[in-house]
């Protein structure tokens, strides 16, 4: 279920934790104004859906709130309820529940790609942001659901 947190393969440890770095100073770094912008508007958003503060996890995934998870493996961890990083090519929305169940949303989106639990927006103003809202409501009340708070 939705995307797998990496792992070192030497300490079998999550390589992406929270921590107490700025996200701030973080996005500040971002040398493309438009993807800047683009990031105060989802943080904005998703910290206004989550009623969390924005957190980074590792070296470049600003994350709100989190869920413990444990497969039947044995293998635990946290993660971010949602997330989201300013990659290079596009702006990367992590939403954990992954989108079988938001196909519905997806087709009024706008340009995008997904894969398991990944969306990616090349440009967010090719997206309908109001749709995105939903879809990053919908994510965070299905996590609600199966990782209560």
């Amino acid at each position: 279920m939705g995307l797998k947190p990496r792992q070192s393969k030497a300490e079998n440890q999550l390589k992406t934790e929270p921590s107490d770095a700025s996200v701030d100073a973080f996005l500040d770094r971002l040398a493309d104004p438009r993807r800047r912008a683009e990031c105060d508007i989802i943080r904005a958003m998703m910290s206004e859906i989550t009623g969390e503060p924005a957190t980074m996890w590792g070296a470049s995934i600003v994350g709100f709130g989190s869920y413990h998870y444990q497969y039947a493996s044995g293998r635990a961890g946290d993660w971010p309820r949602v997330a989201f990083s300013p990659r290079k090519a596009a702006l990367t929305v992590y939403c954990m529940p992954g989108f079988k169940d938001y196909q519905d949303l997806l087709a009024r989106l706008g340009r995008h790609k997904h894969s398991v639990s990944c969306l990616y927006l090349p440009r967010l103003d090719e997206v309908d942001l109001e749709v995105l809202r939903a879809l990053i409501a919908r994510s965070v009340a299905d996590m609600a659901e199966r990782y209560p708070l």
